[in-house]
């Protein structure tokens, strides 16, 4: 068996060589090379836009999130010093109810000793004015006993007349 020679033009090899260089030729011609590239060059130029937008918007979400911290942070100090404000206040406020309270009960307890002098004094006022009336009725009845009706009548003569010259 022997073989006879395959002509170039008739091998598969080489149509698809030819057909290769062809559509390359085509592509060439049509510019497809810079229309791929001129779309990749947008893809690349939307990516680089999309990442700059992400990364503008990430930094303007750090600096709202820093500034709602520092607001934050601030409401707590302020919180704080409004407790400890109201804390103070409390305790001056309980301060000057004690010494009120301190201040009353020292007045109730005055006024009930004035309260209790004063009826003491009263007590011994009417017991002197009880002893003193025994005393004038006992002398009266001692005197009744003892002096008759004229030295009665000298005695009374007697004492209104000294009564007259004290009362001048």
């Amino acid at each position: 068996m022997h073989e006879e020679p395959v002509s170039m033009f008739a091998t598969a090899e080489f149509w698809v060589a030819v057909s290769f260089f062809i559509f390359v030729a085509i592509v060439i011609y049509y510019k497809v090379p810079a229309l791929v590239t001129a779309a990749l060059d947008k893809r690349a130029s939307d990516i680089a836009k999309e990442l700059d937008e992400a990364r503008r918007l990430r930094e303007e979400a750090q600096a709202l999130l820093a500034s709602y911290k520092r607001k934050q942070e601030e409401a707590m100090k302020e919180a704080d010093a409004i407790v400890a404000q109201a804390k103070v206040e409390a305790e001056r406020l309980a301060e000057e109810t004690r010494k009120a309270m301190e201040a009353q009960v020292v007045r109730r307890q005055q006024l009930a000793e004035d309260k209790i002098h004063q009826a003491e004094a009263q007590a011994v006022a009417e017991v002197r004015a009880a002893a003193a009336d025994i005393a004038v009725n006992a002398a009266r009845e001692v005197i009744a006993a003892k002096v008759d009706a004229a030295k009665d009548g000298q005695i009374v003569e007697k004492s209104i007349s000294e009564l007259a010259s004290k009362l001048h």
